[in-house]
């Protein structure tokens, strides 16, 4: 699609040109069926003048002969070009489907700003699907669009005044259709916009059932998906009442259109002016004519919802990149020392900080807020306002996001587990570390206490965790992700309140084990808990989007009031 921001009309364009051998080939063999089609009436039509009107058995059974080569040549070409045609629809929706999904897992991020993860799967999904789908409605329309040409140009041959009546009429019936079709297309988009916003609010309501159970407010989170799942019918009903009047509209004038000319040739009939196989040949050819402008109706509400769907695949696509990528390489050797200098970012103001390398570091706050911007800037999901994060001397903005992560990893304390066995969400360096021995593994679970997850379960690191890890408590959740972080070995492991949902005995092992095996690694821990700031060789105190203080976690409680409070309260 380019390198600019691609629109909807440029996400349909490539959505077709990706396709064009398929659709080729798919029009071709429509093309072959429609011109059967046509064929059929006219036949019929010689078979009366020629063989019934005469009393010719023998011209009967030759005609009868060439009606069912007819019949089974458009048969194979329908069903082989439909086949083309759906063919390309798919391919079309997957290619989109990878679009999206590798912009959304794009490193530089920004995909997901303003929407909820619902809603990026639906318009990964629907979405994607209906512009997919556009293939399929221009096929058919062209197949369409064959098939009226051939009946005119048959019809002329018949009687040149149904030829003209077919001819002018049917420009004027599709532009009568793509004039109803734009109340459909504006609704489609509502409708779209609604349900997608509905399932964003599903899913977020699912993905924190447990919260909302153990604050008792599972009553205000369906009132609150009551009011916009009722939106989303609202809009869905609009859309389908639009749909209801386009489509009867166009159907009602179709109808008309072939009543004239069924008319028109019987008046010819009784004029003399053609023959009665004549006759029956217009009629056919009228009544064959329903079909391929029924067609065009439902290719208008397709294309349609088409363009409403590629606006809002579009959006997704072209959504500014969170942080802009470098190409710097990384600092070699890699000591991993950070260091902040007057970063302002959301709640933090002029933040001067130093993460020494090999250092275990805590960091205390008296604002969470100042905690998600801290880990915001460390792995790059957002740049400062004003000042530096520098690795090693390296300004983290001169390094690509994907670079920079393989040396920092920072582990969200809310970060999620995949579905899957317990041995896939740890990672390939469960089996055994690159020397072969598992010494690397062990420490790694016994560190995270997730060797006693691994003992509690049915089936041990073969065990289903299920979608995002439900199957698991809250404790064992989290002492997955600590050891699926420990095990990657970073150089730089950042990680934010890892201990929340374990017991105090768990909690103390695991601030122990962390250190062992992160010893002379660069690691911050980013916590208000005592055992595990206890265990850090220094922790800084970030009050007021500032450090307040400076020392090991036993001196700051005995003087510091602030510390104090945000640790122990």
């Amino acid at each position: 699609m380019g390198t600019g921001k691609p629109s909807g009309r440029d996400v349909l364009a490539h959505a077709v040109r990706r396709q064009g051998r398929r659709l080729t080939l798919a029009v071709l063999l429509g093309a072959g069926h429609q011109l059967g089609e046509v064929a059929v009436p006219v036949l019929i039509g010689v078979v009366v003048d020629r063989a019934v009107a005469r009393s010719d058995g023998r011209l009967l059974v030759l005609w009868l002969g060439v009606l069912a080569v007819v019949y089974v040549a458009l048969s194979w070409s329908f069903r082989l070009g439909a086949r083309a045609g759906e063919r390309a629809a798919e391919e079309a929706a997957h290619d989109l489907r990878v679009a999206l999904v590798r912009r959304v897992l794009d490193a530089r991020g920004g995909a997901e700003t303003g929407r909820l993860p619902g809603e990026l799967v639906s318009i990964a999904t629907e979405d994607a699907k209906r512009v997919g789908a556009v293939n399929m409605a221009l096929m058919s329309g062209i197949w369409a669009f064959v098939g009226v040409v051939a009946g005119a140009v048959a019809l002329l041959f018949v009687s040149v005044p149904l030829g003209l009546i077919v001819l002018l009429g049917t420009p004027a019936l599709l532009w009568a259709g793509h004039l109803l079709g734009k109340p459909l297309e504006r609704r489609s988009e509502a409708q779209q916009e609604r349900a997608a916003h509905a399932s964003g609010v599903a899913a977020d309501l699912v993905s924190g059932l447990r919260v909302l159970k153990g604050l008792g407010a599972q009553r205000a989170a369906v009132e609150r998906y009551r009011r916009t799942s009722r939106d989303s019918l609202a809009a869905t009903l609009r859309a389908a009442r639009a749909e209801s009047w386009q489509t009867g509209l166009v159907l009602t004038l179709t109808g008309v259109f072939i009543a004239l000319i069924a008319l028109a040739g019987g008046r010819l009939a009784l004029s003399g002016a053609i023959s009665l196989g004549q006759l029956v040949s217009a009629v056919g050819l009228a009544l064959f004519l329903l079909e391929p402008l029924e067609v065009f109706a439902w290719v208008n509400a397709e294309l349609a919802q088409g363009r409403a769907s590629a606006n809002r695949v579009a959006a997704v696509l072209a959504a500014e990149p969170a942080v802009l990528s470098g190409d710097a390489a990384l600092p070699s050797p890699l000591r991993g020392g950070l260091r902040l200098r007057d970063v302002r970012l959301g709640s933090l103001a002029g933040l001067d900080l130093d993460l020494r390398p090999g250092e275990l570091t805590g960091v205390a706050v008296t604002d969470p807020a100042d905690a998600q911007a801290l880990l915001h800037c460390l792995a790059r999901e957002t740049d400062p306002e004003s000042g530096s994060v520098e690795l090693d001397g390296v300004p983290l903005t001169s390094l690509d996001p994907a670079l920079l992560r393989t040396a920092v990893l920072v582990a969200a304390h809310d970060a999620a587990l995949f579905e899957g066995t317990l041995a896939e969400n740890l990672g390939s360096w469960a089996d055994a570390d690159q020397s072969g021995s598992e010494s690397h593994t062990t420490g790694v679970l016994t560190a995270s206490r997730a060797d006693e997850v691994i003992r509690s379960l049915p089936h041990g690191p073969a065990t289903p965790v299920g979608e995002g890890g439900r199957s698991l408590s809250g404790g064992q959740r989290q002492r997955v992700l600590l050891a699926r972080a420990l095990g990657a070995v970073p150089d730089v492991l950042v990680l934010h309140d890892p201990t929340t949902a374990v017991d105090a005995v768990t909690e103390a092992r695991i601030a122990e084990g962390v250190g062992e095996v992160r010893g002379g690694r660069t690691t911050v821990l980013v916590t208000n808990s005592p055992a595990l700031l206890a265990v850090t060789d220094r922790v800084v105190l970030l009050d007021g989007g500032r450090v307040s203080a400076r020392g090991t976690h036993a001196d700051l409680v005995r003087t510091d009031a602030a510390y104090r409070t945000a640790v122990l309260a």
